[in-house]
């Protein structure tokens, strides 16, 4: 038994989901991802079953970890009641504990993802909100998502939204103690220290590829790589 192996060991989620597995192959063939991606939740299983450090350390530093949806199909399928999909969660936790998330490409998209949704969280209540929502960033949004933008104050007051205004409301603005007790709970859950973990790690990274951090953080919202799905 590996040290990694160890450490995944005392999450709860490899105790409570992880039983004998028997290869039967069904959490591959109700999974949505395994249908597109080169993604096997049973060959997941599988590795961190065989308690081997060498092939967990590659499995952490992998994309394959990243392309699990978390819809739990495999959990509600399994005759063994194991849980890849939880067990996938144990190893983002861990690979992102130990840095290796950067190593893969959509391991580094920790850092726009922490930015955006956290950011949001602790800065306006809300995981996601009309402001920081440009169209320069989701132009798959359209020319529709382009308007709403540029006229989002006449958008909203026709919706009848309470966007940054006193009181109740759709979209209000969150009071500052409200505020301050989502970041008191970040700090004592860990989640802050978790945040700082994947700002020092891709500050790292960056400085290895030779961007700096708005380079890097852009580049790893925007850009995908070939060789993930099937062809």
């Amino acid at each position: 038994m590996g040290k990694l192996y160890e450490r995944l060991a005392k999450d709860i989620r490899i105790k409570e989901w992880l039983k004998a597995c028997m290869n039967c192959g069904v959490c591959v063939s109700v999974c949505p991802a395994a249908e597109f991606y080169k993604y096997s939740p049973k060959t997941i299983v599988n590795i961190v079953q065989s308690q081997d450090d060498e092939a967990i350390e590659a499995l952490l530093k992998s994309e394959t970890i990243w392309y699990c949806g978390e819809c739990m199909s495999c959990m509600t399928r399994c005759p063994r009641k194991n849980a890849p999909g939880q067990i996938v969660m144990a190893l983002r936790s861990l690979s992102i504990d130990m840095g290796y998330f950067a190593e893969s490409e959509k391991g580094r998209q920790q850092l726009p993802l922490q930015r955006a949704l956290c950011g949001n969280i602790l800065n306006y209540g809300y995981c996601v909100y009309p402001r920081t929502f440009k169209y320069e960033d989701h132009p798959e949004s359209g020319t529709i998502g382009k308007w709403i933008g540029e006229n989002l104050e006449e958008v909203h007051k026709r919706l009848g939204s309470n966007l940054e205004q006193d009181g109740p409301g759709v979209l209000r603005k969150i009071p500052k103690e409200s505020l301050d007790e989502l970041k008191a709970i970040f700090d004592v859950t860990g989640a802050t220290e978790r945040m700082n973990t994947v700002e020092e790690v891709s500050r790292r990274k960056a400085e290895e590829m030779g961007l700096d951090m708005e380079e890097y953080c852009k580049r790893a919202f925007n850009y995908a790589g070939k060789g993930h799905t099937i062809e």
